[in-house]
């Protein structure tokens, strides 16, 4: 620990640097545990050759990595947009909330995998099947945490915006939704990374193309650099939505907007 010039505590490393060592560690790892032979490379190829065989193979990963990038982009709008309207009228409708709550926490308990042979026999091997087993995926946890930040709003302040004649969409988009924001950037974050996990899942268990198609065939031909390629994509995916929800959540705090509009 180091102290500024007000004498305040201030620690030797900052959390994002932190994070940099760490993230430094772990590739360090990657690289050498199989380079060392301490980890057979059929089982985890060195970082370098994983990267190496991403440029290799830019012809093959590319259409794959649209594809699956459009799949999730239309996951996400089911999810963002379905789980985020249920969950404001389950949320903000008492008798819905009694009702209907119990049963949706409890069908999220459910192992999702189990659906997507059902979904494949309605709608088909195509991109049809995983954007509504990945929409589906993160559509429950996007509704529930919005419900649960809906019921933490205070009455205070609903009775405020009815004295005032505010109408029922003007509560809900100017009162509701502001105040519900830490759930809401909850749920964005979960059901997004929900959506990725199921829409590569999706593909993995049966499609024709695809980053997680790939996976799988290359796992079955023992190409283990083109599968860890294949997983850092996903990762990739997944760090970059997280980054962006952190921005629109740092953008849409009063805080920051007062500082913008300085």
């Amino acid at each position: 620990m180091t102290s500024d010039a007000s004498g305040a505590a201030r620690p030797l490393v900052s959390v994002r640097q932190l994070q940099f060592l760490l993230l430094a560690g772990l590739i360090a790892a990657w690289e050498i545990l199989p380079r060392a032979g301490l980890v057979p490379p059929v089982i985890l190829a060195p970082f370098s050759a994983t990267i190496e065989v991403g440029f290799t193979s830019y012809g093959i990963f590319a259409p794959a990595l649209m594809t699956t990038l459009g799949e999730i982009a239309a996951g996400l709008v089911i999810a963002y947009a379905g789980g985020g309207i249920i969950g404001l009228v389950l949320g903000s409708v008492r008798g819905l909330r009694l009702t209907l709550l119990p049963l949706l926490s409890s069908a999220y308990a459910i192992p999702f995998v189990v659906i997507y042979p059902i979904l494949i026999a309605w709608i088909g091997i195509g991109p049809q099947s995983k954007i509504w087993f990945g929409g589906m995926y993160g559509l429950f946890p996007m509704a529930l945490a919005t419900a649960a930040g809906v019921q933490l709003v205070d009455e205070r302040l609903l009775l405020a915006a009815r004295s005032m004649g505010a109408s029922r969409r003007q509560q809900i988009f100017e009162v509701m939704v502001p105040a519900t924001l830490p759930a809401l950037v909850a749920g964005l974050r979960l059901g997004g990374a929900l959506v990725i996990i199921g829409v590569v899942v999706a593909e993995m268990l049966a499609s024709t193309g695809g980053i997680g198609f790939l996976i799988t065939q290359y796992r079955t031909m023992f190409q283990t650099p083109q599968v860890y390629f294949g997983v850092l994509i996903v990762l990739v995916l997944a760090g970059g939505l997280d980054w962006m929800i952190g921005r629109l959540e740092r953008w849409a705090t009063p805080a920051h907007r007062t500082r913008e509009a300085r």
